[in-house]
Order: C-alpha cells, then sequence, then structure tokens
C-alpha cells in the first residue's frame, strides 16, 4: 500500500493512495476547509469496524434500518496529542433488533478483537471501549 500527502497552500493538503480517491486535510491552524489528520485516523477505525459489523450481520441475516458508530476520543495534553482513549457506541434502529442483541455484540466484538486492522494499530496504546445501543 501506498500513499502521497501533496502540499496544496496554508495548512491544507490532498493525499491519495492506492484506491486513487483524494482527501483533503486541513488543521485547526489552517482555515478549517477539511478534517484534520487526527479526525481521519479516528473515522478510520469506525468505518474499519463498520465495515466489519455490516458483513458479519449481513451473512447472519440481520437486517436493520440504521446503524453508524459515534466515536469519542480523548488525547494527551502534552505532545506528541495522541489518543489515549476512544468510546465506540455501536448504534442501530429497526424492529426486533433486541431479539438480535448477542448476533450484533458477537459482531463487534469479532470487529473490535480480531478483524479492523485500524483498531489493531491502535491497541494496546490506545484504550477502546465499546458499546450496542439498540432503538
Amino acid at each position: 500500500m501506498q500513499a502521497t500527502v501533496r502540499h496544496i497552500n496554508n495548512m491544507r493538503f490532498i493525499a491519495n493512495a492506492d484506491s486513487n480517491h483524494a482527501v483533503v486535510m486541513d488543521t485547526t491552524s489552517g482555515d478549517g476547509s477539511a478534517s484534520s489528520p487526527l479526525e481521519y485516523m479516528l473515522m478510520s477505525l469506525g468505518g474499519c469496524s463498520a465495515i466489519d459489523v455490516v458483513l458479519i450481520l449481513q451473512k447472519k441475516r440481520i437486517a436493520y434500518d440504521t446503524f453508524e458508530v459515534r466515536l469519542n476520543a480523548t488525547r494527551r495534553d502534552e505532545h506528541p496529542r495522541i489518543f489515549t482513549s476512544i468510546e465506540l457506541d455501536y448504534h442501530f434502529i429497526g424492529d426486533n433488533l433486541e431479539a438480535s442483541r448477542k448476533h450484533i455484540e458477537d459482531a463487534v466484538r469479532l470487529s473490535e478483537e480480531k478483524y479492523c486492522s485500524v483498531a489493531g494499530m491502535l491497541s494496546p496504546d490506545v484504550k477502546l471501549t465499546w458499546q450496542v445501543t439498540i432503538e
């Protein structure tokens, strides 16, 4: 896997990887026109795990109306201001999902502990905790 990050102007950068999809990055000291690299890391964790969960639930034929992963990260005060902990809330909306709670929680656990490469890269240095919310 390869990627390139090119400086555009001010504190704005454009990144491109093997998939050839461009991502714009900025910082709070820039004009705020894009997400920061750390925000992308947080979103990458959520996206990586969400893909795993969807694939597992599809195999188990568990349907839902809405699914999203809500993440809340805490960072160190001193530099480097790395993440110290991340809470993930796997939020599902749908009919009769409470009956499938164990399967949903198993899918999340498998993602967090086995399949999600981003979670694997962050742990054990970053404390990852998760919960499943069903409406």
